[in-house]
C-alpha cells in the first residue's frame, strides 16, 4: 500500500473563483481531472473554456498549478500513476497548448501571460511523470 503525504485541508472557493489556498491530494486530483471534463455542466473547466475561445476564470491557472505541485509532492517516488490522472495530466500539459495555438490561428486574443502559464502547467505535468520538479528556463520563456 502506498502512503501519501498529507497537506492541510483545502480551502477552495470553487467553482466560481478557482482560488484554492491549500489543498490535499484528493482535492488536487479531483480539481485536475475536473479541468479536463468538457461537458455543458462543466462549462468553466479549463479545456472547455479554451475550446470555446474563452480565457481561464481568474485564479483558475493558479489553482491548477497549486494542485499540480500537491500531486507531485504526494506521488513522489510512487511506482505507478492511475490512468484517469495520467489522462488529465496529458490534457492539461499538451491539449491546452494545442488549443492555445488553434485559438491564435482562429483569431482568439488570449490573455498576455496565458502561453507562459500553459508552459508552467506542462512543466509541472512533466515533473509528475519524471519525479523531478522542472522549472522554467533561467532566461525566461522567450518570445511570443
Amino acid at each position: 500500500m502506498q502512503t501519501r503525504k498529507t497537506f492541510p485541508p483545502a480551502f477552495c472557493l470553487l467553482p466560481s473563483t478557482y482560488l484554492c489556498l491549500s489543498m490535499n491530494y484528493d482535492t488536487a486530483r479531483k480539481l485536475l481531472v475536473s479541468q479536463t471534463i468538457t461537458t455543458e455542466e462543466n462549462s468553466d473547466a479549463l479545456l472547455m473554456r479554451m475550446k470555446q475561445g474563452k480565457p481561464p476564470v481568474p485564479g483558475q491557472i493558479t489553482s491548477i498549478l497549486l494542485a499540480l505541485k500537491v500531486v507531485f509532492e504526494a506521488l513522489k517516488d510512487a511506482p505507478s500513476l492511475d490512468r484517469e490522472l495520467i489522462f488529465a495530466l496529458y490534457q492539461l500539459g499538451i491539449k491546452t497548448q494545442q488549443l492555445y495555438v488553434a485559438g491564435r490561428k482562429a483569431g482568439v486574443d488570449w490573455p498576455p501571460l496565458l502561453k507562459e502559464d500553459l508552459i508552467r502547467i506542462s512543466l509541472a505535468t512533466e515533473s509528475i511523470f519524471s519525479d523531478v520538479w522542472q522549472t522554467p528556463p533561467s532566461g525566461g520563456f522567450g518570445g511570443g
